[in-house]
């Protein structure tokens, strides 16, 4: 089956803003995934490219890029901004970074510590502020904080899908440690 591409997927936000603490969780467990999916992989295997596509180690460096756009979406919110400010849908942070070069322990570190920060800052929203929306700037669709952090969950569970795919290509790439 043919999976579908992040960019044509659509969304409905409908669920209560009470929501939070269960999505919380599920990005709270991102960066215990990925280390258990990347447990035995060696560096080399990290940084195979199928097919020109990023490799694990691509992925892991751009889910850490979008960090800050994250946190960057909770800052329009306190700002009471009507719309959030846009991802660079060319990834040019990523496709410049040359997270090949990093070990897979730095890339896993720093995404588990802007992970830590992200989850703490929407912990503390107030409740004012959880019932904000703004304009998502590519869905048009008005979101609150609850369904940027599922947004974010949706966006992390793509990207270890990605990896998976890899994995399951080249299946040496996870016992290679």
């Amino acid at each position: 089956m043919i999976r579908s591409k992040w960019t044509d997927r659509k969304f409905t936000f409908d669920f209560p803003e009470g929501w939070m603490n269960n999505i919380l969780e599920r990005l709270r467990g991102t960066p215990i995934r990925l280390n258990t999916m990347t447990f035995k992989m060696s560096e080399a295997a990290a940084e195979v490219k199928p097919e020109n596509r990023w490799s694990i180690k691509e992925n892991i460096g751009h889910l850490s890029d979008l960090e800050d756009l994250h946190e960057a979406r909770i800052d329009d919110f306190l700002a009471g901004l009507s719309d959030l400010r846009p991802a660079d849908m060319t990834n040019a942070r990523t496709h410049g970074a040359n997270h090949n070069a990093r070990t897979i322990q730095e890339l896993l570190a720093e995404f588990a510590q802007k992970r830590v920060q992200f989850i703490s800052r929407l912990e503390k929203l107030d409740d004012q502020t959880l019932l904000r929306k703004a304009m998502h700037p590519r869905l048009k669709v008005l979101m609150r904080p609850v369904d940027v952090a599922f947004f974010t969950a949706e966006h992390d569970d793509h990207h270890l899908a990605d990896m998976r795919q890899v994995i399951l290509q080249f299946p040496d790439i996870g016992s290679a440690r």
